[in-house]
This record gives C-alpha cells, sequence and structure tokens, in this order.
C-alpha cells in the first residue's frame, strides 16, 4: 500500500483508494484520459493563479512609484518611506513570481 496524490485535489491518497477522501473524484472508474485531464487542470488553475499574483505586484509597484512621484510627500516622511517600501516589495514580489512561473512552466 503506496501513498500517491489525487490526481483532483492533489492532496495524499492510498493507491488502493477507489476515490478520494478530501474531494471525492472517483479514481476507480476514471480512464487515463479523465486522470490526464484533471492533472492538467489542476496544472492551469496553479499557473493561473500565479500570473493574477504577478499582475498584483505590478499594481503595488506602479502605486508605490505613484505616490513617490506625485505624492506630494518629501523625502523621510512616513508616506515617502511607505511609498518606497510598496514599491520595492511589488518589484520583488513580481520578480520571485516571475521565477515561480519559469520554474512551473518547465513541469
Amino acid at each position: 500500500m503506496a501513498i500517491t496524490a489525487c490526481p483532483s485535489c492533489s492532496k495524499p491518497i492510498s493507491d488502493k483508494a477507489k476515490s478520494c477522501s478530501h474531494c471525492g473524484f472517483n479514481i476507480g472508474s476514471a480512464t487515463a484520459e479523465d486522470i490526464e485531464r484533471k492533472a492538467n487542470l489542476a496544472h492551469y488553475l496553479a499557473m493561473q493563479k500565479l500570473q493574477n499574483q504577478s499582475i498584483i505586484a505590478i499594481l503595488l509597484f506602479l502605486a508605490g512609484c505613484g505616490f513617490v512621484y506625485w505624492g506630494g510627500s518629501e523625502p523621510g516622511e512616513i508616506q515617502y518611506n511607505f511609498s518606497i517600501g510598496t514599491a520595492i516589495v511589488g518589484f520583488v514580489w513580481y520578480a520571485v513570481n516571475r521565477v515561480r512561473l519559469a520554474l512551473a512552466k518547465r513541469k
């Protein structure tokens, strides 16, 4: 008896189980095509999640840059420092998500 990943929800299940105890996917009557389709859907949804996070990171970076240049605050003020921090967090988050996307595409 070995532990495998459910093709639908990717949670650990027994290889002897007829259906997933987490999501209810009926493994016993599923064809290889059904299992492959579920795996492809899970990969697609993971890629979409990473792309959505990248867009949010870009917006965060642009908002931080916008507040720096058009916020009307001077260097050293709280609003200015917060804007710089927001831009840095957005840029780093975007860079990390791009690496995660590249690694996810390799799989």
